[in-house]
């Protein structure tokens, strides 16, 4: 959802790095995934077509942030009957 983010916060050798990956436009989203020793974080298309892929050594990510936008689900808004 336009907003989602994550921070990558990697080391540098002598000093650390940090990096976004921000949704852009609505509709799409971010995702994660650590494979094979890469962590991979991506800008996905509600389709799921890749606009964008950030990779880093899984031995250089020192933190992963995930930060969310708030959605509005009627779900968890349940109104109470009675």
């Amino acid at each position: 959802m336009k907003g989602d983010r994550v921070e990558i916060v990697v080391d540098a050798g002598d000093t650390t790095r940090t990096y976004e990956v921000v949704a852009s436009r609505a509709g799409r989203r971010v995702e994660t995934a650590v494979r094979r020793g890469v962590v991979e974080v991506s800008e996905v298309t509600r389709s799921g077509s890749v606009v964008r892929t950030a990779r880093f050594m899984a031995t250089r990510v020192l933190a992963l942030v995930e930060q969310p936008v708030d959605r509005e689900d009627d779900s968890e808004h349940a109104r109470p009957q009675g």
